[in-house]
């Protein structure tokens, strides 16, 4: 009964603080102030304040996570209502989310060279690009941390839906398809609530870029794992 409590408690307090964040988002319009971001450091603030555990707050926070899949299936929304466009445009998006692909397998193994980073931590942040499900199976398979594997995936999320709107405003991208095929293929589902917030098309595009990374991302793992 007290564990049953315990998630309850820990599920509005999640709730509560990610309203919370999205005012403070909302009000001042600061790319930074990801309201997933906002959340995450409130919460914890909280923790340390009251010393509570992350076991003790995953008692809540786990079933907010499995909720997560179900979830995602509502991007198949906008991607059934822009089937055309994307069909039309299906071979520029194969070649983009390819070319994403290969860009955050070659910047993860030079950087992680560069700074001398353990082959272990290197094998978990090579699947950051895509879910969090994916990104452990893929861990799990290299031989990578799963751990790590997963903050990867959230970092990348978080930075990328905070730097995607200054991105496409400074390198002037028009075409909604570019701009859901960059930001779904490199900021996967996080990137992808902001492409919906752009427009349809655009989080359409992201939607369809996110599910294909992963994909690819794990059959290239199969081949040279």
């Amino acid at each position: 009964m007290t564990d049953i409590l315990a998630a309850l408690f820990f599920i509005l307090l999640t709730i509560i603080v990610f309203k919370f964040s999205l005012l403070v988002s909302k009000k001042f319009k600061i790319g930074f102030l990801n309201p997933l971001l906002l959340t995450a450091v409130i919460i914890i603030i909280i923790l340390k304040i009251f010393n509570l555990t992350y076991s003790d707050y995953y008692k809540g926070g786990s079933i907010i996570v499995s909720a997560l899949g179900p979830i995602v299936t509502v991007l198949a929304l906008p991607i059934y209502k822009n089937k055309e466009a994307l069909i039309k445009n299906f071979i520029p998006i194969i070649g983009g989310i390819t070319a994403s692909i290969i860009t955050s397998f070659v910047s993860v193994t030079l950087l992680s060279r560069l700074f001398g980073i353990d082959e272990t931590i290197f094998l978990s942040l090579l699947s950051k690009s895509i879910t969090t499900p994916l990104a452990v199976e893929a861990a799990k398979m290299l031989g990578g941390y799963e751990s790590v594997a997963t903050i990867s995936v959230i970092i990348t999320g978080l930075i990328g839906s905070a730097v995607a709107p200054f991105i496409v405003k400074t390198g002037k991208i028009k075409n909604n398809i570019a701009k859901g095929i960059g930001i779904g293929s490199a900021a996967h589902a996080v990137g992808t609530i902001k492409a919906v917030e752009m427009n349809e098309e655009t989080g359409a595009a992201s939607g369809l870029a996110m599910g294909l990374t992963g994909l690819m991302t794990i059959i290239a793992v199969i081949i040279f794992a």
